[in-house]
């Protein structure tokens, strides 16, 4: 199985964003891969299967979804379909933290934060499919975007970071809209949430409580009381476990060395993360890896 990277693509190296439009039929279709970026998915055209993890489902025209770093994903397609989608590709800290502190918009990135780490039925039978002015709005930032990467005049990366911000709240506008009938949790449990998807979005990075204090405008007694409440695990317990369900992953799909996968969610210390290993997994990281291959 190929892990795709941002480098992979022909884009400038201190920039990690890229836009693509591809259409696809039986004859042309991607293999099933994993990535080391967030992949934004929006289905312009055509109906066909997605395969995610181990679930298959049917996408069809006004579709949008997310895919995780590290999660498996493909397509299939019957002989009179086809598919044309456009992909978002870029980093999870490709939206700048201090951009999201100043403007105070954590609370309206549900459909960054919030909807992609559902489980799997409400993730993907709740996805969000887009029709009339909100389909159109969508593509209109997408050509934007498309436009701003093509041409790449001065200014364009500030550019796209703030029309991929402003897709995001749409998006999650959209989203809050569908599940405001249904959804009946507290403020408070809303707002764990957006934290916890603000963790496994950034788990290779240094995660602090006073960093997620500041953003999420938080105290730091409150965070901890209400993550507890809604949890049953601190803030650092919930980054520690995320990342060794990222390790196991790493360690089952690729072929990667031990003290690579270690760096690749978020730990410079490979004794460390060993350590935290064999308490979660109760062996060692080469030992689960031939035990789970």
């Amino acid at each position: 199985m190929r892990i795709k990277s941002m480098k992979q693509y022909s884009h400038p190296c201190d920039f990690p964003f890229w836009i693509q439009r591809n259409l696809h039929d039986v004859r042309d279709m991607p293999d099933i891969h994993i990535h080391e970026f967030v992949e934004l998915i929006y289905v312009a055209e055509g109906r066909g299967t997605h395969l995610f993890q181990d679930i298959y489902y049917e996408i069809r025209a006004g579709d949008i979804f997310i895919i995780n770093p590290g999660e498996r994903h493909g397509y299939a397609l019957k002989e009179d379909q086809y598919i044309g989608i456009v992909n978002c590709l870029f980093e999870p800290d490709f939206i700048p933290h201090s951009l999201l502190s100043d403007l105070r918009i954590n609370d309206a990135l549900d459909f960054f934060y919030v909807q992609p780490f559902l489980n799997g039925h409400s993730r993907f039978h709740h996805k969000l499919n887009l029709r009339g002015e909100a389909a159109d709005k969508t593509r209109g930032i997408l050509e934007e975007l498309h436009q701003e990467m093509d041409r790449r005049q001065p200014g364009y990366q500030t550019m796209i970071q703030l029309r991929m911000t402003e897709l995001f709240i749409l998006l999650s506008r959209y989203y809050k809209d569908r599940k405001n009938k249904t959804d009946s949790r507290s403020p408070q449990e809303l707002l764990i949430r957006r934290i916890c998807g603000y963790v496994e979005r950034h788990y290779n990075q240094k995660i602090t409580l006073s960093d997620l204090s500041a953003l999420f405008h938080i105290g730091i007694r409150q965070l901890n009381r209400l993550f507890n409440q809604y949890t049953g695990s601190s803030v650092i317990e919930y980054v520690h476990r995320i990342r060794m369900e990222k390790a196991k992953r790493l360690l089952t799909d690729t072929d990667e060395k031990v003290n690579v996968v270690a760096e690749m969610v978020g730990y410079g210390d490979p004794a460390f993360f060993n350590k935290l290993f064999v308490r979660e997994a109760g062996c060692p990281p080469g030992k689960y890896r031939e035990e789970n291959r």
